[in-house]
């Protein structure tokens, strides 16, 4: 053998099987490891539930609680969700998510507040949200809206200003409802203040757009010329009637503006995502709320809601730049603190 040819091979079969089964060791060890670290990161994600009235396929407001949740997903929660909720069943639901350790339990409404109050003092590490609700109970039963009065004021200015005959209304379900009677009370009182005659009618159906239309159609033949409301899939009404009597109205989504551009001067766009967002952030922090916690202009940036008739546009074309100004001028009102408004059910009453 020549000096150096050991030196000059690639490896013996021994070394080369050695080396194998470390690399396997060290492969299987990697693996091991980083599905320990999976497993960790999965333990240790936060989880994050609601509770439903019904169907996330509706379209409407149980399909926006499902958006709502799957937001927080951004936010590091984990989350699951129960549909068609009875009220018999809401304490039950509520604490079994609780005894399973979600960090935060919402019920997409105000209905859940009572079951929250029975449930939250056996489970202080969970805090209870009601979405769109208006009570909160010390430690960690709490309700988050945007501020409706605050929306609803702007407008009642905006149909006052918009209008030609002096008169506008409003169509809303759920009255006597703390967060419809903050806006259409607000609406009443600013557009009055802004020299015009409003009218309110209540349909029962917050989701029946047949039944939103024909009141929209009765206000119209009584002259109102500018139409506003909350209400769910049934908006969807009051603005085909604006659009088939080419009258004014505002909606609450984009779709209105889609439906009926001639027609819409603007939508109060809710932002529950940043709402939501936001709170459960700070609870991830390690602060509970027991409160009723309200977003609006003076708890920017998180305002709650928007004006905005398109992506980025707060007002349809239709709408002169003085009124844009008189609109702009109360929302920094609103935000100093300088103005202020608390709408009662009499303000929010149904007739003119």
């Amino acid at each position: 053998m020549k000096p150096g040819r050991t030196l000059q091979r690639k490896g013996s079969p021994m070394l080369l099987k050695r080396s194998l089964a470390l690399l396997r060791t060290l492969t299987s060890a990697t693996i091991l490891l980083a599905g320990l670290g999976a497993a960790s990161a999965a333990m240790a994600e936060d989880k994050a539930a609601i509770l439903l009235p019904g169907s996330i396929n509706d379209q409407s407001w149980n399909a926006l609680g499902y958006s709502i949740l799957q937001s927080l997903k951004s936010h590091g929660f984990a989350t699951a969700y129960t549909e068609n909720v009875a009220d018999a069943d809401e304490a039950e639901a509520l604490r079994g998510y609780a005894s399973q350790g979600y960090k935060v339990v919402m019920g997409h409404s105000g209905r859940f507040v009572s079951a929250m109050e029975q449930v939250a003092p056996d489970f202080p590490t969970t805090q209870f949200i009601a979405v769109s609700g208006n009570e909160g109970m010390a430690p960690n039963v709490m309700s988050v809206d945007y501020n409706n009065a605050q929306f609803g004021c702007q407008i009642g200015l905006l149909a006052a200003r918009m209008s030609k005959t002096g008169k506008v209304a409003g169509v809303y379900g759920l009255e006597g409802v703390p967060n419809i009677t903050a806006q259409a009370g607000a609406f009443r009182l600013c557009a009055t203040k802004a020299g015009a005659k409003v009218t309110i009618i209540y349909v029962k159906d917050m989701e029946d757009a047949a039944a939103a239309k024909e009141a929209a159609l009765s206000l119209i033949d009584q002259g109102a010329d500018v139409l506003t409301g909350k209400l769910n899939a049934a908006i969807a009404g009051v603005v085909e009637a604006a659009k088939e009597r080419n009258v004014y109205v505002t909606g609450r989504g984009f779709d209105q503006t889609k439906a009926a551009p001639d027609n819409v001067l603007t939508n109060i766009v809710e932002d529950w995502p940043s709402m939501l967002g936001k709170t459960v952030d700070e609870v991830k922090a390690g602060k509970p709320f027991g409160t009723f916690l309200q977003y609006g202009y003076d708890t920017a940036p998180v305002t709650g809601a928007s004006l905005l008739y398109a992506e980025g546009t707060p007002f349809s074309p239709k709408v002169p730049a003085s009124v844009v100004k008189e609109l702009d001028d109360m929302a920094a009102q609103f935000k100093s603190g300088t103005l202020k408004i608390a709408p009662t059910q009499q303000d929010a009453r149904s007739g003119s």
